[in-house]
C-alpha cells in the first residue's frame, strides 16, 4: 500500500458490500464509481432531540406548541406522492405516539451515497428488503448472504431493484394478514404497501419484456437475477400465479449464456462476490425450485434442465447458501422419482419388461435415500459462515427432507406395482421431525414436508397438528403459498374421506386442482 493507505475499509465500500481495496484515500473503487469515500460512517442531521421514541421529531422551541395540544404529523416510513401510499405514520399529541403501524421502522441513512439516486419510497423498502427478505430465503443469514449480495447489483439495474422492492412490499403487506382471512387483502392490511408491490412488479415485468427483446441486454446476470427474484415473490403472493414462466425464463437464460468459471465481476462492478458465484447460486435455487416444484404440478409441464454437473456443481454445499436446505443428494433422487412418475403418467402404455425395469430403478433409488447419512452430511458442511447454524437442527432437516422424499418415491412405486404400502410409520417419524423444528430458525424451510405428510396422515390428531404447523410456518414467512397449502389439504381431506378404498395417487392429483403449485 501507498503511503497514504488507508488503515481499514472505507464505509462507503462496506455499505456497498464489496472489499475496499484500502490502497489510497479516497480508495480506487470510489473514486473509479465518482463517490465520496467515507471513512466512517457520515453524520446523520436530525431535527429534534432524539433519532428515536417519543422525542423524535421534537426540539426545544417545539415543546410549547406541543404542550398545547398540537397534533404534528411524522412519518416513520417515507411516502410517495400521496401519504395514502406511506406505510406507516405516527401520530404525536403532547410527545405521546398515539397511532403506529405495525411495521418497523427501517430507514437507510439520508445522506448514504450509495442510495442517494432512491427516492424515499424504495429507501425504504430496499432497507426492508435487507433487513427481512434475506433472511426469509436462507436457511441461516450471514455476512454472505447471497440476497443481500444482490443490493449492489440491484443500484445499478432497475429492472433488479424493481423485483427487489416487489418482494419487500408484498411482504409488507402480507405482514397484517390472518392465516384464516379467506379475502385477498384485509381491511387491516395497508393499502399503501399493496399498491407498492403491485407497481414495483408491474415494472420488474415491463422491464424484463423489454430486455428479453434487446439481444444485447438479456444474458446479462441481473436479467437472471431478475427473473430468480420473481419465483419468490409468486410464493409471497400465491405460489400458483407464474412461477413456472419466470422459472423456464432463468432456465433458457441460465443455459444461454453459461460464463467460464474464470469469469468475475472484478473490483470495478462492486458485489462482494463474482458474477460466477451469484450465478452459482441462482443456479442451484433454480435446480432445487425445478425439482419440488414439478413434484405438485402438472406431470411434464416443466421442461427440463441441465443438470448441476453438467453446468459446473460446486465441490460442496453451503448450509447459508441454500433457499430451504435440502440435501442435493435428496434433489437429484427426487428427478430420478418424477422420471418415474412421468412414465407412468404418459400416453403410452408401459410393457411388462419397462415396468419391471422402472421397478428395479426406482427401488434402488428408495434403497439409496434410504442409506443417506444425514448426520455425516450435516458434520461435512463446509466451516459455518453463521453462529446461528446448529448441527443437530440441520440433521434434524436433512432427516425430514428425506422421510418426505421416500414417502414421495414409495407412492410413486405404489403405482407401479399395483400396490398401496403402509407409510404410517415413515409420516409418524416426518411429523415428530417436523415437531422437533418448531422453535428453531430452519423452521421456514420444512412447508414440502409438512404438505408431504398432510396428505399421508390419516388421523384427525395429526390433521389438525400439521395445519396448527402450517399457521406457525405462515407466522415466520409470511408466504401466501401456506394459506394455499392449507386449502389444498383440506379439500383433498374431504375427497379422500368419500373414497373406498383408499388409493393415495395425490402426486397426479395434486396438479390436477386447478393450479400448478409451488409449495416450497
Amino acid at each position: 500500500m501507498g503511503q497514504h493507505a488507508m488503515p481499514d475499509s472505507c464505509y462507503t465500500c462496506r455499505r456497498r458490500r464489496i472489499q475496499c481495496d484500502r490502497s489510497q484515500i479516497p480508495c480506487a473503487k470510489c473514486r473509479k464509481m465518482g463517490l465520496e469515500c467515507f471513512a466512517t460512517r457520515p453524520p446523520r442531521w436530525v431535527k429534534g432531540v432524539a433519532i428515536r421514541g417519543k422525542m423524535r421529531g421534537i426540539s426545544f422551541e417545539d415543546t410549547g406548541g406541543a404542550s398545547k395540544g398540537g397534533v404534528e404529523v411524522h412519518n416513520s416510513t417515507p411516502s410517495t406522492e400521496s401519504s395514502r401510499t406511506s406505510p406507516s405514520v405516527e401520530l404525536i399529541r403532547n410527545g405521546e405516539i398515539l397511532k403506529k403501524d405495525a411495521s418497523p421502522s427501517l430507514l437507510l441513512a439520508p445522506r448514504d451515497p450509495i442510495t442517494s439516486h432512491l427516492d424515499a419510497t424504495s429507501k425504504y423498502y430496499l432497507d426492508y428488503y435487507n433487513e427481512r427478505i434475506c433472511r426469509l430465503f436462507i436457511v441461516y443469514d450471514s455476512d454472505r448472504n447471497p440476497f443481500r449480495s444482490l443490493i449492489s447489483l440491484a443500484l445499478d439495474d432497475p429492472i433488479l431493484l424493481k423485483a427487489s422492492l416487489a418482494l419487500a412490499a408484498r411482504h409488507r403487506t402480507n405482514a397484517d394478514r390472518s392465516f384464516y382471512q379467506l379475502d385477498e387483502l384485509a381491511p387491516s392490511c395497508p393499502v399503501g404497501s399493496h399498491r407498492d408491490a403491485l407497481l414495483f412488479k408491474y415494472q420488474a415485468v415491463q422491464g424484463l419484456s423489454r430486455v428479453l427483446n434487446d439481444p444485447t441486454s438479456y444474458k446479462k446476470h441481473t436479467t437472471v437475477a431478475a427473473a430468480f427474484l420473481l419465483i419468490f415473490l409468486d410464493l409471497l403472493e400465491s405460489g400458483s400465479d407464474k412461477w413456472n414462466f419466470h422459472l423456464e425464463g432463468a432456465k433458457s437464460l441460465i443455459t444461454l449464456d453459461r460464463p467460464s468459471p474464470e469469469s468475475q465481476i472484478g473490483v470495478n462492478q462492486g458485489p462482494a462476490e463474482t458474477v460466477q458465484e451469484i450465478r452459482d447460486f441462482i443456479t442451484r435455487q433454480i435446480y432445487m425450485i425445478q425439482t419440488l416444484g414439478a413434484t405438485f404440478v402438472r406431470p411434464g409441464l416443466l421442461s427440463q434442465f441441465v443438470s448441476l454437473d453438467r453446468l459446473g456443481r460446486q465441490p460442496s454445499e453451503i448450509a447459508e447458501q441454500s433457499f430451504v436446505g435440502c440435501p442435493e443428494f435428496i434433489l437429484d433422487a427426487v428427478q430420478n422419482i418424477l422420471g418415474q412418475r412421468d412414465a407412468v403418467s404418459g400416453l403410452e402404455p408401459l410393457t411388462e419388461a419397462e415396468i419391471h425395469h422402472r421397478i428395479q430403478g426406482l427401488s434402488s433409488v428408495l434403497e439409496s435415500i434410504q442409506n443417506f447419512d444425514c448426520y455425516l452430511w450435516a458434520s461435512k458442511l463446509p466451516r459455518p459462515q453463521s453462529p446461528a447454524r446448529d448441527l443437530n437442527n440441520l440433521c434434524i432437516l436433512s432427516q425430514s427432507w428425506k422421510i418426505s422424499a421416500l414417502i414421495y418415491g414409495r407412492r410413486v412405486l405404489d403405482i407401479l406395482t399395483n400396490e398401496v404400502s403402509s407409510q404410517d410409520e415413515p409420516v409418524c417419524e416426518l411429523i415428530g421431525l417436523i415437531g422437533a423444528l418448531e422453535d428453531d430458525e430452519v423452521y421456514k424451510c420444512i412447508l414440502w414436508p409438512i404438505f408431504v405428510a398432510g396428505l399421508e396422515c390419516r388421523w384427525q390428531a395429526q390433521r389438525d397438528f400439521l395445519v396448527g404447523c402450517l399457521e406457525k410456518f405462515w407466522a415466520a414467512t409470511k408466504c401466501f403459498n401456506t394459506i394455499n397449502a392449507s386449502k389444498i389439504l383440506q379439500t383433498y381431506w374431504q375427497q379422500e374421506g368419500q373414497q373406498e378404498p383408499f388409493l393415495p395417487q395425490w402426486m397426479f392429483n395434486i396438479g390436477s386442482l386447478g393450479r400448478d403449485w409451488l409449495l416450497v
